[in-house]
């Protein structure tokens, strides 16, 4: 099968990106209507093809024929941190993506957004989607999916909604959870702590010793960086962080009392590779990190729909489709 090509719409920081890059695909579009978060893409893939746009007004006809549409689309419409307004939100960007959607036909869609989207109070716009997406030729259904589940080490949860050509419908499965455990804070942070010589750093990875709570990027409307509301910062102080602000560095030698995470740390959490650089200041940098949807569960994701697309037009798929 040649290189299966994808394009995605508020990309972010690449989190997604990422994933299904390693699950296979070629990127020929991420768009963002943030510079900040495109300066990051084209700063790591100077190869992708990265536009600085908005998607309710961007023509999708030149993409026509991707394998794959995916979308973080913006979470507030149904985030229970904000006014849970749905589709009434002047941020709900479902009519762009179902007008995009028409535009390109791909084979599967792949949409990331908060575990709020399947409160009971969202039922009639999600069957309203349901019934849109049959119109324009496919099935769907969606899933919450934990990080956790798939090495990362963080309570994350979110929901995948995920809809296909009703031609390659039968070949995807949602992806199972990993065996293994993801690692605990302290394992996984010990050494950045330990970066800049801070002689507490081992006593700290010890007794941090669970997985984090769930990072929160927040709106560019309010404030700057922070681990989340009180009830995530209470979680992180039971792991030796404080969870106000976060850090310029890691703590130096002599430093006495909790360290604050640095971005560094948080990407790392969120599933970032170390050599994934991240463009701005300190607030922009944490909030592309903390909006990222985890590389480990979109490269879950990408391989099932790569693998449900190989299986779909495998020439022993096509002969069964011939003999019925």
């Amino acid at each position: 099968m040649n290189n299966l090509r994808s394009v995605e719409f508020c990309a972010g920081a690449g989190g997604q990106a990422l994933g299904l890059e390693k699950a296979g695909f070629e990127h020929s579009l991420l768009l963002d209507n943030d510079k900040d978060c495109c300066a990051t893409l084209l700063a790591n893939r100077p190869r992708w093809n990265v536009q600085h746009a908005d998607m309710q007004t961007f023509d999708g006809l030149p993409y026509a024929g991707a394998d794959l549409f995916a979308a973080g689309l913006p979470c507030p419409p149904f985030s229970v941190a904000g006014k849970q307004l749905g589709e009434k939100d002047e941020r709900n960007l479902f009519p762009a993506a179902l007008r995009l959607i028409h535009e390109i036909q791909p084979k599967f869609i792949l949409i990331e957004n908060v575990r709020g989207f399947l409160d009971a109070s969202f039922s009639e716009y999600r069957e309203f989607l349901r019934r849109q997406l049959d119109h324009l030729g496919y099935l769907a259904d969606w899933q919450p999916l934990n990080a956790s589940d798939f090495g990362v080490s963080q309570l994350r949860p979110r929901v995948a909604i995920v809809a296909a050509r009703k031609a390659y419908w039968p070949y995807f499965s949602f992806p199972l959870p990993l065996a293994r455990r993801p690692l605990p804070v302290g394992a996984l942070l010990g050494d950045l702590m330990a970066s800049e010589g801070w002689e507490g750093a081992a006593e700290w990875a010890r007794a941090a010793d669970a997985i984090a709570p769930t990072i929160v990027g927040g709106s560019k409307k309010h404030g700057g960086p922070d681990l989340g509301p009180t009830r995530a910062r209470k979680a992180w102080a039971s792991l030796g962080v404080i969870g106000t602000t976060i850090a310029a560095s890691a703590p130096e030698a002599g430093f006495v009392g909790m360290p604050r995470l640095t971005t560094r740390m948080v990407a790392r959490i969120q599933g970032f590779p170390d050599d994934w650089h991240f463009f701005g200041r300190k607030t922009t940098v944490y909030r592309q990190v903390g909006n990222a949807f985890p590389p480990p569960v979109a490269h879950a994701l990408g391989r099932q729909i790569a693998e449900a697309i190989r299986l779909a037009e495998s020439p022993s798929s096509q002969h069964l489709k011939s003999a019925v």
